[in-house]
């Protein structure tokens, strides 16, 4: 009797063991022939996962995790497509056993693991290297000793560990360089030279600043990104168009060659997302490449009926903007002379003036004109509606000059209302002084430089506010970045 339930158990505990590997393996297998692409067995889990999480819970994990929460919802998807496909080597496992038939158990597993990669990446072919490693370890599985006789020993645990690792670390490395081609955009935009200029003459006009305060244009690497899921999409420009629809007499349909043919405009344009800390450095600005929007709405409305527009993106984000507010908004295919890298909504994305980053849509598939408004994605999560920006001075660095003094420093940013004037005070905000600032880009919606160096005296908090261009004053009361965006002075103290 004692040895019955011994047998069980091991042979209990061997199932488990090899289903895990098998679940485990599996995703790394999909991982190793698809990559960190939306055909990954995980990237399908994830968008549901992201799309059934409820408002306001992204609202807390947002405010209380940061920029770190999205690895909430990525390790829960790993889970599950782990657990799915462990279910299915499982199946695989007892039908092999019970039955004594262990090629039948191992088809069985390798056949449900297909299914259910296939089904959920739309990617017959590619399902193939979920389903093989499954199917591999059912086999192992299913051939291994479990009578008392011949328990596995702990060496054969730790070589079936082992191997499993190997194999993980191998599809690591060979999904790593399927990536490297997704990234990669399709070459220089800056045909005639323009953008490059353009580069240099904001570069000329940066401020000396000592600290780590960045200049006037922000690389691909130092440029702020955030999605609504981890897997962006996989787009070619051969195969991208933008349709427009709805509330129109004839649909407008868009290919990127068309696009392109357009008159062609280079333009300074700054994003800062709504979700980011009062001073946090989600605020970047970048020369894009491309075409306005509204003779594309004109064309499709040319007696202008429609008050609003919904823009919808290949990840099935979307956002709801009046269609006044698109009047200047901008389709992009270049960023700093290249073309869009693929994280940054590759081939094509929109840029609306003044408004806040996540509203500036990547991957741009459609635009569905509206004879009434409808809520965005964020706006069905509790945020406010699409912008404008709110004012503010960052303070990002502090440094203590050659001479004793310390400078502080950073960007200012208030949308298309444009930066007037920064003023620092080094008292708490008893007194005021004007900060030095860079000359904006040339561009409606641009950040500015400051900095302002003074002589220590002890301990002193830091206050900074700017005023924008229409002479309004940076509010001081402090907000948090749900619902609305953060509001306030930023503040630091300084001892010395």
């Amino acid at each position: 009797m004692i040895e019955s339930f011994r047998e069980r158990d091991l042979l209990s505990l061997s199932n488990l063991l090899f289903a895990g590997f098998a679940g485990v393996t599996g995703v790394a297998g999909s991982y190793a022939v698809a990559g960190n692409t939306r055909r990954f067995v995980v990237a399908p889990i994830d968008a549901l996962v992201v799309r059934m999480t409820p408002g306001e819970i992204v609202a807390f994990v947002i405010q209380n995790v940061g920029e770190e929460g999205h690895l909430l919802h990525l390790a829960l998807s790993f889970a599950i497509a782990i657990g799915v496909l462990a279910a299915t080597a499982r199946v695989g496992l007892a039908v092999g056993r019970r039955d004594g038939r262990p090629v039948t158990g191992v088809v069985l597993a390798g056949s449900l693991a297909w299914a259910f990669a296939a089904s959920i990446t739309s990617q017959p072919a590619l399902a193939v290297g979920a389903a093989a490693p499954v199917a591999v370890w059912t086999a192992v599985g299913t051939l291994s000793p479990t009578t008392v006789g011949q328990d596995p020993s702990r060496r054969r645990m730790l070589v079936s560990s082992a191997s499993a690792l190997a194999f993980v670390g191998v599809s690591l490395g060979l999904g790593r360089s399927t990536n490297e081609g997704d990234s990669v955009t399709d070459g220089p935009t800056d045909t005639n030279g323009k953008v490059t200029t353009l580069m240099q003459d904001a570069e000329k006009t940066s401020l000396d600043i000592s600290g780590d305060t960045p200049g006037l244009v922000s690389s691909f690497d130092e440029f702020y990104n955030v999605d609504i899921a981890e897997f962006d999409p996989d787009l070619s420009p051969d195969d991208w168009s933008m349709t427009i629809t709805g509330e129109v007499g004839t649909d407008v349909t868009v290919p990127f060659d068309k696009l392109t043919d357009m008159p062609t405009e280079h333009r300074f344009v700054t994003l800062r997302c709504v979700g980011e800390g009062l001073n946090g450095h989600k605020l970047d600005t970048a020369v894009w490449t491309g075409t306005p929007l509204a003779p594309l709405l004109a064309e499709a409305d040319p007696d202008g009926e429609c008050d609003c527009a919904m823009l919808k993106a290949e990840d099935d984000y979307f956002v709801q903007f009046p269609t006044e507010a698109l009047e200047d908004a901008f389709l992009a295919w270049g960023m700093n002379g290249q073309s869009l890298p693929r994280s940054h909504g590759h081939p094509v994305r929109v840029l609306v003036p003044g408004h806040w980053g996540e509203t500036n849509v990547k991957w741009i598939s459609e635009i569905e004109l509206l004879d009434e408004e409808m809520d965005g994605y964020w706006e069905q999560r509790g945020w406010h509606g699409t912008g404008p920006v709110n004012t503010v001075a960052k303070l990002w660095s502090e440094t203590t000059l050659n001479d004793g003094r310390i400078e502080v420093a950073g960007h200012a940013y208030a949308g298309t209302r444009g930066i007037e004037r920064v003023e620092v005070s080094i008292d708490g905000g008893d007194t005021w002084q004007d900060a030095e600032l860079s000359e904006p880009p040339p561009g409606d919606d641009v950040w500015r430089q400051w900095r302002h160096a003074f002589s220590p005296d002890g301990t002193h908090e830091i206050v900074v506010r700017a005023v924008d261009g229409e002479g309004t004053l940076q509010p001081e009361n402090r907000s948090d970045s749900f619902p609305s965006g953060a509001t306030g002075w930023v503040k630091k103290t300084v001892s010395r």
